[in-house]
């Protein structure tokens, strides 16, 4: 018998005379929703742990860890603390599983889902009544504060994050907001130096349930990407707290000023490594802003840092809602992919991919710029000979994390330079990031970085030349190519201004950007051209690039 089993059995109250309640695997929690209405005497929660969840994609290995060790701990806190665990290992769908728990304990309760996936999966059930479903009480804002506040479409963040501000009151002061401004974005994008020092992220103890998770994980899952740390995991509520308290302690007052800064020294930086918490509801989001608003930090770090939970984390899933997932936008339905994707990871591992049987689909694939390229090698840790790219790689397939701005700045301004299709890419992040969720990786990948959902809620593509790379990070001085002389990404962005000129010129945000190409010569737009095709199929033959390589591809135009 296994030691989570064992140690379940020993301490798990009667099931005698209970409600019961089903609680999604991101809803470890009883601070918010039915559990928290229930004394633990009166309550009973249903967890289920199925097979066919982490076959749905090839998952990161320490996703799955996170998740499943968090749902195990959570079980062992919620019977200590007098809740009756009924705890179910499945190889099928959650709506299978769930009908066998109904027919034995009668109609369950549930908070909605925050994934439109599991939604989907459990509406015959709801609608069946053998689900009880009760609003989501995790978030912080309202559909009438988006309708109010972006007005869309398209929806614009800014305007949402000044009406959540207005109607709650956070950072506000007489009808104004503290300081004199909404947001001091403009403050926080400073370079980072090495001074003051980054903090060490704690690392955690690897109890007997986490271990057996872990050896779960290598004997079952094991084909899977990514590296298994699980000493890199938060997985019980101690760990959560002491992960938040160094979070402020240690990060919180420099987070704003570094909020953009990226590091070959550092990771992370500043950053505070909680949304996997956050978006599992070991932490809870109303909690992280009390506790920052009450905090003694400069203000910049303040308002960058609420700006994160209750404008733009808010903001996406409310897009998210409002586009059924970016099946519906204004220009029309977008195309719908049959099964999930894996974000080429078969054709990296040069072994099929196939992912366990659903009802449910594999997501919306709108592609504005009609970009349709695969997945390159590179993204799987081949080497591209790109110091960026290879850096944000390395840490990512070691830790199954990385902070906001190498995901917008390195990993989706290549991807979009090179036509990278947006929906391979949306299912490479929901592969590879331990916070990866639809509501997350969808708008943040199809509606931010890649622009493949148009200006829905984006006001311009997010790209980018080696200009932007060498002003916030290091990467540039461990690099064989120069950030103004030789690095082909400032081609790579010039190509893609001529490739899709004709349907960005209409973008007033874009005007300058274009004016700068129009002054750009035949010559240097052809050698534009044919950088970007030698950075297109060396990376999909998984070569890579050299200042040879590149120079060449430069001189065969004539420049």
């Amino acid at each position: 018998m296994s030691e989570f089993v064992e140690t379940l059995r020993k301490i798990n109250p009667s099931a005698e005379g209970r409600s019961w309640i089903y609680l999604p695997y991101d809803q470890l929690t009883d601070q918010v929703g039915p559990l928290r209405q229930l004394a633990p005497g009166e309550a009973g929660i249903v967890l289920i742990e199925t097979s066919w969840k982490a076959g749905r994609r090839p998952y990161h290995k320490q996703k799955l860890a996170l998740v499943l060790a968090n749902q195990r701990h959570f079980a062992l806190e919620q019977a200590r603390r007098g809740v009756a665990v009924d705890w179910r290992v499945s190889q099928e769908p959650y709506p299978e599983a769930l009908r066998q728990v109904v027919a034995e304990r009668g109609p369950l309760r549930l908070m909605r889902p925050a994934e439109r996936e599991l939604r989907v999966a459990l509406e015959p059930l709801i609608e069946e009544r053998q689900l009880v479903q009760e609003p989501h009480a995790g978030w912080l804002t309202t559909t009438e504060d988006f309708q109010r506040g972006s007005r869309g479409p398209p929806f614009r963040m800014d305007a949402f994050y000044r009406q959540v501000r207005q109607r709650t009151g956070i950072l506000m002061e007489g009808g104004s907001p503290v300081g004199g401004r909404y947001s001091f974005d403009g403050e926080n994008r400073l370079p980072w130096d090495g001074t003051p020092p980054a903090p060490v992220p704690p690392t955690f103890e690897i109890d007997p349930i986490t271990a057996e998770v872990g050896a779960l994980i290598e004997a079952r899952f094991g084909h899977h990407p990514g590296r298994l740390r699980l000493d890199h995991l938060p997985v019980t509520l101690g760990h959560a707290e002491a992960l938040w308290r160094w979070a402020l302690r240690a990060c919180m007052a420099s987070f704003g000023p570094y909020e953009d800064a990226m590091s070959t020294q550092s990771r992370g930086l500043f950053h505070t490594r909680i949304a996997p918490l956050l978006n599992l509801h070991r932490l809870l989001p109303a909690r992280v802003v009390e506790d920052v608003l009450s905090a003694d930090i400069p203000l910049n770090s303040k308002e960058g840092f609420i700006r994160q939970v209750i404008g733009w984390r808010e903001f996406v899933r409310h897009v998210h809602e409002a586009t059924d997932g970016f099946r519906d936008l204004p220009e029309g339905p977008s195309s719908i992919r049959e099964q999930p994707g894996d974000g080429g990871y078969s054709t990296w591992r040069g072994q099929p991919w196939s992912p366990t049987p659903s009802a449910s689909d594999g997501g919306a694939c709108p592609s504005t710029l009609g970009a349709s390229q695969p997945i390159p090698p590179a993204y799987w840790g081949t080497p591209s000979g790109l110091t960026c790219l290879d850096t944000v790689i390395e840490a990512l397939w070691e830790d199954g994390w990385t902070h906001h701005i190498p995901r917008l700045m390195v990993l989706a301004n290549l991807a979009t330079l090179l036509d990278l299709s947006p929906r391979d890419l949306t299912d490479w992040f929901w592969v590879a990031f331990v916070d990866a969720y639809d509501w997350v990786v969808e708008p943040n990948v199809l509606g931010m970085g890649t622009y493949g959902a148009g200006p829905i809620m984006t006001t311009k593509p997010y790209v980018s030349g080696a200009n932007y790379l060498h002003k916030l990070s290091d990467y540039c001085a461990s690099c064989p190519f120069h950030p103004k002389k030789t690095c082909p990404i400032t081609d790579l962005y010039w190509a893609f201004l001529a490739r899709h000129e004709p349907r960005l010129r209409h973008n007033p945000r874009m005007s300058l950007a274009l004016g700068g190409l129009k002054r750009r010569s035949p010559q240097r737009r052809e050698a534009d051209r044919r950088v970007f095709e030698h950075l297109r199929e060396a990376l999909a033959a998984g070569r890579a690039v050299t200042v040879a390589s590149v120079q060449e591809a430069r001189l065969r135009s004539g420049r």
